[in-house]
């Protein structure tokens, strides 16, 4: 829609796209709130931004609560302002099975970055994902690239197996340990360890740092790896903004190793693939489900719960699905 005065001047108003095109910090904030709600018009907005995206360094930051994350970002924020890059922070928090908010803490924890119209913050809740990430995190990522951050980082809520999840959407994976932190070797899962691109020894004026770093050490070696980068691993003291330097050197080593090898167009088309098969099966369920529901009104309950096992039930209403189907198609083109 047009306002009057521009009507009659002949200006036309940007729409929303246009407008997180041009990095306007308001509209990507609203379009972010739109994706959030899972709103109908965010198809048609993720479809003119998608073209725009591919450019950003998306990071993913993942370890333990209690590592420091935060202070670490906040810290990794201001050597990559000094040497002129535009960040947007994505913090996911977990949401309250209970009340359903989030308590959205990570901003206050950066708040020295409030008044940079270079630096986007955006706390985002996991909405009940067992993935650590929000569902909407995907297109916020690929909606903040379009607007010209030169960096992407996803902060994650903590570590468990479900956080593989931070592959589908990240270029490089940090993983954030810290020493006294107990036996935090044996609290990873192998997964977890095998997806890090960088390690980060945060807290590292702490004692046990050398023991840590011996057991990732240890560990990198007992790792199988086919791919020709080995992970660094780096000491900071988020608190003191010590070792922050050597992080993003080491970061901006890996984008550049992905992008000279080819790496990363084959991990983008690789996540590009995940997340279609991810909406084909939210497809797909949305138009099955009223035909299981209808199988078992339909079915006798002595008959579902004694004759017919799961797989084999399953299989019928699968095939009686697809009959349905080709017979709708054929009418179709009749």
């Amino acid at each position: 829609m047009y306002g009057r005065d521009e009507k009659k001047s002949g200006v036309r108003q940007m729409d929303l796209a246009e407008r997180v095109l041009c990095g306007e910090q308001r509209a990507v904030a609203k379009a972010i709130s739109l994706l959030e709600d899972r709103k109908p018009e965010h198809r048609s907005l993720m479809s003119r931004l998608y073209p725009h995206a591919g450019n950003a360094h998306v990071i993913g930051i993942t370890g333990s609560p209690g590592a420091g994350k935060s202070s670490l970002v906040n810290g990794l924020l201001k050597a990559w302002r000094q040497a002129g890059k535009k960040v947007a922070v994505i913090a996911v928090d977990p949401t309250s099975p209970f009340s359903g908010g989030a308590l959205l803490g990570d901003r206050v924890r950066m708040r020295d970055h409030e008044a940079d119209d270079g630096v986007f913050i955006r706390s985002m809740g996991t909405r009940g994902s067992l993935g650590g990430l929000s569902e909407a995190c995907q297109d916020v990522v690929r909606l903040l690239d379009a607007a010209r951050y030169d960096h992407v980082v996803v902060e994650t809520v903590g570590v468990g197996q479900a956080e593989l999840d931070i592959m589908k959407t990240a270029d490089t994976v940090a993983l954030v340990l810290y020493p006294s932190g107990g036996d935090v070797i044996q609290a990873f899962k192998a997964g977890i360890m095998e997806i890090a691109d960088v390690f980060i020894i945060n807290k590292a004026d702490l004692p046990g740092k050398e023991q840590l770093r011996g057991e990732l050490e240890d560990l990198l070696h007992l790792t199988e790896r086919k791919e020709e980068w080995i992970p660094p691993i780096f000491e900071t003291v988020s608190t003191e903004n010590t070792g922050m330097r050597q992080v993003t050197a080491g970061m901006k080593a890996h984008h550049d190793y992905l992008a000279s090898s080819g790496k990363k167009a084959v991990r983008r088309l690789r996540q590009k693939e995940q997340e279609v098969m991810k909406r084909l099966q939210e497809q797909f369920s949305a138009e099955i489900t009223p035909v299981v529901k209808q199988a078992f009104l339909t079915s006798k309950l002595d008959d579902s719960l004694r004759v017919w096992d799961p797989y084999g039930q399953a299989e019928t209403i699968f095939k009686q699905w697809k009959q349905q189907f080709h017979i709708n198609e054929e009418e179709k083109h009749e």
